[in-house]
């Protein structure tokens, strides 16, 4: 059945309707040792699994990546890689190829949301996995090693090599600084770019960007009685918050706004010194994003100055500071890119579709430079991500999301 679907996925996307791009390697669809490593993905699925759970009982906060990394190192070096370790902590295994094709890497990201104190361990009930982190990524880190493992029991050849990557900081706070990184001090040219996150058989072939700030209103604060009379860092937060909150946004593309965090004040009868908030801003499109960045600003801007008129017998002004704290650029490559028709033919090959979507990964990096990269989602059914109560179902087909990304990485690579 995988061979059936294999010709007929690639007769399709090999013909004249994708005239723009390269054709795709028509000899994977006999390769025996291609069958074979698939085969050895969904009769090893218990192994894969464990893996996952195993990895996902490290804790890796953000910038505290060290132990998982670690771990990861060692079982890439017990599958018979070669592993070094970045200056920032990205962990690479690469499998060489034997000359003339494309550099292929297949990621996945170490970290969680979870600060350091949490309870990670994970409580199985059936092919049911709860814990945080188990879909987020650990299920990423353990595609790789499957994909990885299966290759090497096959007997896989390909002519471009290929780099297994476990890196650091894609979460918020991490801003994406493991794969920005690697693109900035690559091991070798990179073709192809191939981020494992999430669950599920969904494929992400555009970038939702987002500019994250943090904005802090500070004045000289004092009591609420004695002292009145003098702007608030509080009220001109609040005269912040609600101008962003009547922002107008497209639908299509989907652009949002939101304020996530505030903070400040001391006690109920201080004029406090500082009111400050997190906002995150995204968009699929880099022209609205910027559209509603500069009116994110002018709300800033409107309330500063706002709240300083209110009090004009005031000798104290309120000021404010407004400090970035990521960018993920946004982008929307053309879906005629081999990448993601290799890996829609791929998806049918066994046996399901993946329209593809937009989303927010270590591929919008890679996407920004020019450079084809997807995400892959990893496979089963995942709920509640970055909540603590995260779980994971492997159901009855979780090994597909590994199939998946063996068949891609090896598609790419040039199977021999």
């Amino acid at each position: 059945m995988i061979r059936l679907h294999l010709a007929l996925a690639l007769a399709v996307v090999t013909g004249p309707a994708f005239a723009q791009g390269a054709p795709l390697p028509a000899d994977v669809t006999t390769n025996a040792a291609i069958r074979a490593a698939l085969e050895h993905i969904r009769s090893d699925n218990a192994w894969t699994v464990d893996q996952q759970v195993s990895i996902c009982e490290i804790p890796a906060p953000p910038f505290k990546e060290e132990r998982r990394a670690a771990e990861m190192k060692r079982r890439f070096e017990a599958l018979g890689l070669r592993v070094t370790v970045d200056s920032i902590g990205n962990v690479i295994a690469e499998r060489p190829g034997s000359g003339g094709g494309p550099v292929v890497v297949l990621a996945a990201h170490l970290d969680t949301v979870f600060p350091e104190e949490t309870d990670v361990r994970v409580r199985r009930q059936g092919t049911l996995l709860s814990g945080p982190g188990i879909g987020d990524d650990c299920r990423g880190l353990a595609v790789l090693l499957a994909v990885a493992k299966a290759m090497n029991a096959a007997s896989v050849r390909t002519q471009g090599t290929i780099f297994f990557v476990a890196n650091v900081g894609e979460e918020g706070p991490g801003n994406l600084r493991g794969v920005k990184h690697l693109f900035a001090k690559p091991p070798a040219r990179i073709d192809y770019f191939i981020s494992v996150d999430g669950t599920g058989l969904g494929l992400t072939d555009a970038a939702v960007g987002s500019n994250r700030y943090r904005v802090s209103f500070r004045g000289p604060g004092g009591h609420s009685y004695g002292a009145f009379g003098m702007p608030s860092p509080i009220h001109a937060l609040g005269r912040a918050i609600a101008k962003i909150s009547e922002i107008q946004v497209p639908r299509t593309p989907k652009t949002t706004f939101n304020v996530g965090i505030i903070e400040g004040g001391t006690s109920v009868n201080t004029i406090s010194p500082l009111g400050a908030m997190e906002v995150d801003l995204r968009s699929e499109s880099p022209e609205e994003l910027a559209k509603v960045d500069a009116q994110f600003r002018r709300a800033v801007d409107a309330a500063l100055a706002e709240e300083n008129a209110r009090w004009p017998s005031s000798r104290v002004k309120v000021t404010v500071d407004v400090e970035s704290m990521g960018v993920r650029p946004a982008a929307a490559p053309p879906d005629t890119q081999r990448i993601i028709r290799t890996a829609k033919a791929a998806a049918r090959a066994l046996g399901f579709d993946a329209p593809g979507g937009a989303s927010s990964t270590d591929a919008n990096w890679p996407m920004s430079l020019g450079i084809q990269a997807i995400t892959l989602d990893g496979g089963g059914e995942g709920r509640g991500a970055h909540s603590v109560t995260e779980s994971y179902d492997d159901g009855d087909k979780g090994w597909l999301g590994p199939q998946w990304s063996l068949l891609v990485v090896s598609m790419l690579a040039g199977v021999r």
